[in-house]
């Protein structure tokens, strides 16, 4: 997992039900008679004619950061920035200068502050600020590269739905990735891949860009809620992902180098946060197998 703007913390602990024996995912496993995804992305759909890009429109792209004790951090995002029509900074609470420094460096930004704790509220808070066409989410410790941006706007444009960075394909790689969360990702990148059909390279990095009208599908928590929510962690990467296979959206995995964080000190744990994504892989498949069940015993329609 990414531990890039880690300082935001894992949220407060959710009451959820427990991952089951692994026996409990087989059913999942039987691919026969489904399509096998296509090679040049995790999943397809047909690309929407709304997308301005392809009615000669040109694109607006909005760039969320969530931020808590990044003051020492920013000046590298900021010298790395290309240029982008908008930079939404959320603060999750800093004791340092952070909002300060923010203001300094991009005047013309929206800062606003997160409701609760996690960076899953952080960026449901920033997309919900956000206007432009496609929203792009970085961190502010230096960890992903601003310039890598106009790559992952580009293949939006070209017709994906949502271009997901990799750090274990395509050229990318990481400075950063301890052995134990490699094996970690790796093993939660197997077992999305197997119940979703999808070929997602890395799971849990949280350099992506999306088309903001795809909101709706990725679904987060209610950002004016006063209860920690699920989603409102590092959790949430994996929601975004796994909602948009599921709506059979086009995903592109764009080559992405992960840095180590510059200053401060990452808030991730690999253990509780890995049990985080386990248990957000086994939510979205009980949806899944939910809304199956639900289309199966919906009365058939009789012509008129």
């Amino acid at each position: 997992m990414t531990n890039a703007s880690d300082d935001l913390g894992a949220a407060p602990a959710v009451a959820t039900p427990p991952v089951g024996d692994m026996s409990e995912f087989e059913q999942d496993f039987d691919f026969s008679g489904t399509a096998a995804p296509a090679d040049d992305g995790p999943t397809n759909s047909a690309p929407s004619e709304d997308d301005p890009a392809l009615a000669g429109v040109p694109v607006r792209v909005t760039v969320v950061i969530p931020t808590r004790n990044e003051a020492l951090n920013l000046p590298y995002v900021a010298e790395r920035m290309p240029e982008v029509d908008e930079i939404v900074v959320v603060d999750g609470a800093s004791v340092d200068n952070t909002v300060e420094v923010a203001q300094r460096l991009w005047p013309q930004a929206v800062i606003v502050h997160q409701t609760r704790n996690g960076k899953g509220n952080a960026l449901a808070c920033g997309f919900a600020a956000a206007t432009g066409d496609i929203i792009v989410m970085i961190d502010a410790d230096g960890s992903t590269d601003p310039a890598e941006i106009p790559a992952f706007v580009a293949t939006l444009v070209e017709g994906a739905d949502l271009a997901k960075g990799s750090r274990f394909s395509l050229g990318g790689g990481s400075d950063d990735i301890t052995t134990l969360r490699r094996f970690g990702n790796k093993g939660l990148n197997w077992l999305v891949n197997r119940i979703f059909a999808t070929q997602f390279a890395d799971l849990c990095y949280g350099y992506n860009a999306f088309w903001r009208r795809h909101l709706a599908v990725i679904d987060l928590p209610d950002v004016d809620a006063t209860e920690s929510q699920w989603g409102d962690g590092f959790e949430v990467e994996t929601i975004i992902n796994v909602r948009m296979a599921r709506a059979d959206m086009i995903i592109h995995e764009v080559g992405s180098h992960e840095s180590r964080r510059i200053h401060g000190r990452s808030n991730l744990n690999a253990f509780s946060d890995g049990l985080r994504v386990l248990r957000t892989i086994d939510r979205e498949r009980r949806s899944r197998r939910a809304g199956q069940r639900s289309m199966n015993s919906a009365p058939a329609r009789v012509a008129d």
